[in-house]
């Protein structure tokens, strides 16, 4: 009886043993239930993981949005400026082309107006030469005192040098 005695003490101790795990383990199930304060307080810790994730994921989420339009707005810039660019070139090929014509045309008449400068020089010249001539010959004819002939020479003289002057 002895042997049989000691196993089932034995088997009752391990029944305990395990009855008492099995307590406790209800017990702290319990307890955790019974403490509000706790239970708040890891609900409290989860919702700010959880509006940590959250506002992480739209941080990256407008971070990502922020770069795109940056680049979309960077290509829409450069490609704005390809376009004024090309404008203002053809606007400056356009400038130089009416800028050539009009110095062509300033250059025509220029050239115009110095022939008929030219011209009427020329004939004023002529004119000068020829009363010079004839005062020449009215000289020789009719002796004058030398004070008349240096003022006909000077005369000459200033004529010519107005003529030169224009020419040039």
């Amino acid at each position: 009886m002895t042997g049989n005695g000691t196993g089932d003490t034995e088997a009752l101790r391990e029944e305990i043993r395990r009855t008492r795990v099995e307590l406790g383990e209800t017990v702290e199930l319990l307890a955790a239930r019974a403490d509000v304060k706790a239970r708040l307080k890891d609900s409290a810790e989860q919702a700010k993981a959880r509006l940590r994730e959250q506002a992480a994921s739209t941080m990256a989420r407008v971070r990502g949005q922020a770069a795109q339009k940056a680049g979309l707005m960077r290509g829409q810039a450069a490609q704005k400026a390809g376009v004024v660019r090309g404008q203002a070139a053809e606007k400056a090929g356009v400038m130089r082309v009416q800028a050539a014509q009009k110095a062509g045309g300033v250059r025509g008449q220029a050239a115009q107006k110095a022939g008929v400068m030219r011209g009427q020089a020329a004939q004023k010249a002529r004119v000068a030469r020829a009363q010079a001539y004839d005062k020449g010959g009215a000289v020789r004819r009719n002796p004058v005192p030398w004070a008349a002939v240096a003022a006909g020479a000077v005369a000459t003289v200033v004529a010519l040098l107005i003529v030169r002057g224009r020419r040039r």
